[in-house]
């Protein structure tokens, strides 16, 4: 393993970036096979929950993100 991070060292950033969204993709591509914890089912039920009792308290991403970016 030591070796293969030495490797991924040498890549440029853009090599490096690219191949964090590949693995992300693959991991992605058996959403079955990422371990969940009984904590992370629990916190899951209870957000799918409360977004059943008030689906209008959702917001969309565009309007999360530019909050956010305001607050930098």
């Amino acid at each position: 393993m030591k070796n293969m991070l030495d490797d991924i060292l040498t890549l440029s950033v853009a090599e490096r970036m690219q191949l964090v969204e590949d693995i992300w993709d693959s991991i992605a591509a058996t959403p079955e096979a990422v371990p969940v914890t009984d904590a992370q089912r629990k916190e899951l039920a209870r957000r799918k929950r409360a977004h059943q009792r008030n689906p209008a308290a959702a917001k969309p991403w565009k309007e999360v993100r530019a909050k956010f970016e305001r607050r930098r």
